[in-house]
């Protein structure tokens, strides 16, 4: 049995809810084609998931000499995929015409406050500095990974060259904000595993074009009974630092993992989109892993799903895992990353390492590109 939750402000999040999921229909508009073949590999030696462009404050692609900078989560391309998430780095990236460009750690070798790095985002400031705002995960210098997860903001300077960008490794890092343990849930177990764990992480930056003020989007668990309480947590930015708000989202009792939260405004409207796999709902495997989305009038709603059901995007049925943290640009771009290919109906992440390494990409998929309608979106 659920209570109802604590919501600051007064605002009611939208449920997203086993009725919208009943609506949800296989269909060439949602359906991502099945990726064939290898890909070249952003990093020849190292896996890397979970992209995300540095923006500029107006939320565009910031460019340095012509190319785009990005960041992603990095670890070397060895042993069982999923123990990368044990020592995830941030690595800065560059990409034109002429590919991709590794520009290194973003932070020097320590300085994060977790025992590693997990997703975020970054916007460049016009005095010439940059917000990175990521989840530490871990403490710094435990003995083997533990799983709290802490919202970090560094801002160090960003330095351009003729090869590029550096940034420079002397900033601090803060815990900006934290979840309250009465809204949602602390995210501080000591055992766990992808999948298996509160979430208090993916800090998604954003500008409210209506209010001109700050705001960061965060996934959440919600402190309620059901064990499935994914959520979308709100923070804004006010003169004393950030502040939590209410939820923008639950999903009590259909999902447990809701994921890489963002929104961009599209003919004035504000789109919600975040990410999960299929072994999160309730139950398992009832909805496709893929991306899902929501449409509002304003960034605090209301919201109603996508499509009827939320559903945007999800990896075809002959390869449900072939894709995953899918990130939607202003642009409408939609970045994601190579996961795991293997026979439809199986799951290759509970395999043995090899195995495992065999059928996992570890670099960035085919971008696609969205088309939104008021309340229906389609791949282009």
């Amino acid at each position: 049995m659920t209570t109802s939750p604590t919501v600051p402000h007064g605002l009611r999040p939208v449920a997203w809810t086993r009725a919208h999921l009943d609506r949800l229909a296989h269909s060439a508009t949602t359906t991502a084609p099945v990726i064939r073949g290898p890909l070249p590999r952003v990093l020849p030696a190292d896996d890397i998931w979970d992209m995300w462009p540095v923006q500029d404050e107006d939320g565009s692609a910031c460019l340095i000499h012509g190319r785009e900078l990005w960041m992603g989560l990095s670890a070397p391309a060895v042993g069982h995929p999923e123990e990368r998430h044990d020592v995830a780095r941030i690595r800065l990236l560059a990409t034109g015409d002429d590919g991709w460009t590794d520009l290194g750690h973003v932070f020097a070798d320590g300085a994060s406050l977790g025992s590693r790095e997990w997703s975020g985002s970054a916007v460049r400031r016009s005095d010439g500095t940059i917000s990175v705002f990521y989840t530490a995960s871990g403490l710094r210098g435990e003995a083997r990974p533990t799983f709290v997860q802490r919202i970090i903001e560094v801002r160090p300077k960003l330095i351009t060259n003729d090869g590029g960008a550096v940034i420079e490794g002397s900033a601090e890092h803060r815990e900006i904000v934290r979840s309250d343990g009465r809204t949602y849930l602390i995210a501080d177990e000591i055992e766990g595993g992808p999948g298996r764990i509160r979430a208090f992480r993916d800090p998604g930056w954003f500008r409210d074009p209506a209010d001109g003020r700050e705001y960061l989007l965060i996934a959440a668990s919600t402190a309620w009974d059901d064990r499935y309480t994914g959520a979308v947590a709100l923070a804004g930015a006010d003169a004393g630092g950030w502040s939590l708000r209410a939820p923008l989202l639950v999903a009590d009792g259909v999902n447990h993992e809701i994921e890489r939260p963002h929104v961009i405004v599209h003919d004035s409207s504000y789109y919600l989109f975040f990410c999960t796999q299929r072994h999160s709902f309730e139950p398992s495997d009832s909805a496709p892993t893929g991306l899902y989305g929501f449409v509002a009038p304003s960034l605090t709603g209301p919201y109603e799903p996508l499509n009827g059901s939320g559903l945007v995007i999800r990896n075809p049925p002959e390869q449900p895992d072939q894709a995953y943290a899918w990130l939607v640009l202003n642009d409408l771009r939609v970045a994601s990353f190579l996961n795991y290919r293997g026979r439809p109906g199986t799951g290759a992440w509970p395999a043995e390492a090899s195995a495992a390494r065999a059928a996992f990409g570890g670099t960035l998929a085919p971008m696609l590109t969205l088309t939104l309608d008021s309340a229906t979106s389609s791949l282009t």
